[in-house]
This record gives structure tokens, sequence and C-alpha cells, in this order.
């Protein structure tokens, strides 16, 4: 008699696998150019330092031991100061809550605001990364759209006056992944005004917000309303493998999110942890890396939108690389991106086709594309590259 395979959890039914996580394993080949990975630059990531600051903390062995729940203390007070300086206000070491990566934040998170059937709002094209997570905590989830200022608020006021109430917002307020767009000052004041009258929280997912090219991002939208939860990492400014993320938040919430993460992994690294706190305190070094990360991929950012623009000229519109890492291209002309990648890939490039991303709307005219990996002549390389697979499509 053949054993009964025992069943999985009920709540895994309809998740599925990143589309973007499966594409790359397809771009591995060393002749495919891709577009397709969000990943930082890892010839620009502070190895020698980071080894510096790592044979520094094995000093000591207890950085070897278990840590607080929260998060190693003196990186709390570090993270606590830089937010102070983002929000214009003292940030109490207990708002302050240490994950691994941001995306356990966002995660952890999840458990905390929401049940089964909570509204979620976010944004179309969305972050896959919070898809994955709201849909596994079973919440129903509302989408609005984005334009060149970010979330529509007009389409959320609209939401709000048919009665809908959202447990949840979720915004990546700077520098959209994947649309490329940054939310207006004006609109982060709204939405702020907004979660307070309706009593929603905002969760502001912000890991891109130190990476803009010719001016700042706004004040974040945390600035105006206790109602706001901010997100950030050390992934896309030092190197993800610290696996040092943040969330600052009200008391109440970092208590509860303190609850499940002992049942989670109980703590994060000390180890990194101090690693991430030597780095973020050296602050000369620091903003001279920050200013080279800024320079480089702002350069490729520049080179990558002039290159499209010049190849498809009319057929395509896409976003003016502020910051961040990301492109979004619409075709304008009807190309079906998920019927254009086999033959780009065959062409040698990759990119992401916007249905990866999409909720209400299926973007299958639409990719976005990340410019942080290779050089300004690679990536003219690739737009050649898709227009030749465009012509043949």
């Amino acid at each position: 008699m053949s054993p009964i395979a025992p069943p999985l959890a009920r709540r895994l039914e309809g998740l599925q696998s990143s589309a973007i996580r499966d594409l790359l394993k397809l771009t591995a080949r060393a002749d495919i150019i891709s577009l397709a990975g969000g990943l930082p630059d890892a010839e620009l990531m502070p190895r020698d330092r980071i080894a510096r600051a790592a044979a520094a903390a094995l000093e000591g062995r207890s950085r070897l031991q278990y840590t607080e729940s929260p998060g190693w203390g003196p990186l709390r007070e570090v993270l606590a100061a830089r937010e102070a300086q983002r929000l214009g206000r003292e940030v109490p070491i207990d708002e302050v809550f240490v994950t691994h990566g941001s995306q356990q934040a966002l995660s952890l998170l999840s458990e905390v605001l929401l049940d089964p059937g909570s509204l979620v709002v976010v944004e179309d094209p969305a972050y896959v990364g919070a898809l994955q997570v709201f849909r596994a905590a079973g919440a129903r989830i509302e989408a609005i759209p984005l334009d060149a200022e970010g979330m529509r608020l007009d389409a959320l006021r609209d939401l709000l006056a048919r009665g809908e109430r959202p447990a949840v917002v979720h915004t990546v307020s700077n520098f959209h992944n994947p649309g490329g767009v940054t939310l207006s000052a004006a609109r982060r004041r709204e939405l702020a005004e907004l979660a307070g009258t309706y009593g929603f929280w905002v969760i502001e997912d912000d890991p891109y917000g130190e990476l803009w090219f010719d001016r700042p991002a706004p004040d974040p939208v945390a600035t105006y309303s206790p109602n706001v939860i901010r997100l950030s990492s050390v992934s896309k400014i030092l190197a993800p493998a610290l696996r040092v993320g943040w969330m600052v938040a009200p008391p109440r919430v970092c208590r509860a999110v303190e609850l499940l993460k002992q049942g989670a992994d109980l703590c994060g690294s000390a180890l990194t942890q101090q690693i991430a706190a030597d780095l973020l305190t050296d602050t000369e070094w620091l903003t001279g890396h920050i200013d080279a990360v800024r320079t480089a991929y702002g350069t490729r950012a520049k080179a990558l939108v002039a290159a499209v623009r010049d190849r498809f000229g009319e057929r395509v519109r896409t976003s003016d690389a502020a910051g961040g890492m990301f492109v979004w291209v619409d075709f304008t002309d009807g190309t079906d991106t998920n019927a254009l990648l086999p033959t780009a890939l065959d062409a040698g490039v990759a990119y992401v086709p916007g249905s990866a991303f999409a909720v209400a709307t299926d973007y299958s005219h639409s990719a976005r594309l990340c410019f942080t990996t290779s050089d300004t002549a690679v990536l003219e390389q690739a737009v050649d590259r898709l227009a030749r697979a465009h012509t043949l499509g």
C-alpha cells in the first residue's frame, strides 16, 4: 500500500513563484545581456570596506552570539539617528526594528496588520514582492494606477468614496519598482491625510530613496502621519548579502512584529548588523560611496533611456529615470512583450514583461528594464538587440 501524502496548507493555493526570479534562470547564459534582474551592481559594492568592518566585528566573540529580536542595540541607535534626519523629528529607538532585509519586514507586517480578507491597496503596476506577501496573507487586493507623479490619489479617493476601507495602502514612494516614478510631495501629504481621516496604515516601502540622480526625493510620507510605517534596507546602497533591513513604526506595531519574529527566526545576525553599523557611521566614506553609486547609475539610466528613445522613437513611451534602478517602457504600437520575449532571448537580451507586475491591468504592451549591472556601451548594445528582436517579432 502506498503511503498517503500529507497535504500542504490551503494558503498556498493560487500562489505562484515570482516570474522575475524564474526569468533569472533563463538569463544566466553568458551570451545574454540581462535588463531583467533587479540587482545592484556587485562591482560597486564596497567589498574591501565590508571586509575591514567584518574583521573589526570578529575581534570580539560577542558578535557571534544571538542578539535582541528587534535588532542589535547600537545599530538601532544609528538607524534612529538616520531616520530622524529624514523625518525631521526625533525617532525613539523603540520605533526602530531591524529585520532580515526589508522584505521580512513586509512579511511580518502582513501578519500583524492583516486578517484574511482584509483589503490592501497596491499600486498598479505593483512590486512583485508585496503582491506575494499580501496574497499569502489572504488579503483582498485593489490596485490604484500610477501616473508620472506616482499613485493616483483621485482613484484612491474614489475607492474610499465607494465605502471601501483598506487596512493597508502600500506604496514604493521613491523611484518606483517597476514604474520608475516618484510620488509627488503634494500626494505624499494627501496620502498621509487620507490615512488619518479613514484610519488605515500606509506602508512606505523605500529601498531606493538614497539612489537619486539629479535631486533628492521629497520628504517621506511618514513625515506627515503616525499612520505611516517606513521600510528600508542597506541592500541597494551597500550589499544585499548583509540582509539588514528595518522599519520605523509606532511602538505597538514594533512589539507585535517582535512576537512574530521570535517565532520566525528568533533574531537577526549580530555580526552583519555590526558590520552595517560600522559602515553607516563612517559618514565621510559612506557619502563618497553613495555618491559614486549614484553617479554610475545615473549615467547608465540616462544612456538606457536615450538608447530606447533613439531606437524606437514614437513606438514607445518610457519613464525618465530620476533615481533607483528601473525604467518602465510602454509600447504604443501594440507590441506584446510576452510574445516578444523568446525572440529577444534568441537575440541575446532579456527584460521583464509588464504582465509580471500586473494587478488590474495586464500590461501586455509594457516592460521593465534594469540599468544597474551594465555599463553604457553594453546597455546600448542591449537596446540594439531588443530593436532587432522587435523588427523580427
